[in-house]
């Protein structure tokens, strides 16, 4: 091979083939997951917030990986992915999910009982940094999944990190924004903007970070997996 060859770099653009693809090539979600997708489908155009099954399947996975005991998700919604993380724990672990509203707490609730994980999810009602600094002195975690408002992603980030262990995973959602993180001047006027603006900052932010090992994927929305060094 010539070293032009070397300068090639693979991209498959992830369309909606592609991704149905991807998803029938995972294992498939069971039973619960699956009812919980389509009670999320059914709560209308919010259902937009929701985590996407192959998302959902690599949750659990990275969880398993570092053996969690002590997990936090940052924005419950539904359920999805506190189901997903707490599915993943060491025995006797649990995840802490907070979100700024109930409002689907009981469809979240009642897939958590199906799926027999609701003794491992703990709830809390209440903005996320409130949360954060709410947990016990010297509460270690090992993983946390931050899909919530985004201008507040610089404020989670910072909360979360004298908590992570060494070799704990930061994990975060919805990191390209549909695209508008490459540049914001895209986005509609306002809240979007901003949002494509600070999102843009944390990237950059948490690439330079020499406390993590940091790469991004461009699953679903983005998502970003930092170990923590």
């Amino acid at each position: 091979m010539s070293n032009a060859g070397f300068a090639e770099v693979k991209h498959v653009p992830v369309n909606q083939a592609v991704r149905d693809y991807l998803v029938r090539s995972s294992s498939p979600p069971d039973a619960v997951l699956s009812g919980l997708v389509d009670s999320t489908r059914s709560v209308g155009e919010a259902a937009g917030m929701m985590v996407p099954v192959e998302q959902a399947g690599l949750l659990t996975i990275l969880t398993r990986l570092v053996e969690a005991r002590t997990a936090v998700d940052i924005g419950t919604f539904t359920g999805l992915s506190a189901l997903a993380i707490a599915r993943g724990l060491a025995p006797g672990g649990r995840v802490v999910t907070c979100d700024v509203t109930d409002r689907w707490a009981d469809i979240a609730r009642s897939h958590w009982e199906r799926a027999g994980v609701a003794d491992r999810i703990e709830f809390r009602l209440g903005a996320a940094a409130r949360t954060l600094r709410a947990m016990p002195a010297g509460t270690v975690v090992d993983l946390v999944f931050i899909d919530a408002d985004k201008m507040n992603y610089p404020t989670y980030y910072q909360a979360v990190v004298p908590l992570l262990r060494p070799g704990g995973l930061l994990l975060v959602d919805n990191v390209l924004l549909d695209g508008y993180v490459l540049d914001p001047e895209l986005a509609a006027p306002g809240l979007p903007r901003r949002c494509a603006e600070t999102l843009r900052a944390f990237n950059a932010t948490l690439a330079a970070d020499d406390r993590f090992d940091t790469v991004m994927l461009p699953i679903a929305d983005g998502l970003t997996i930092a170990r923590r060094r």
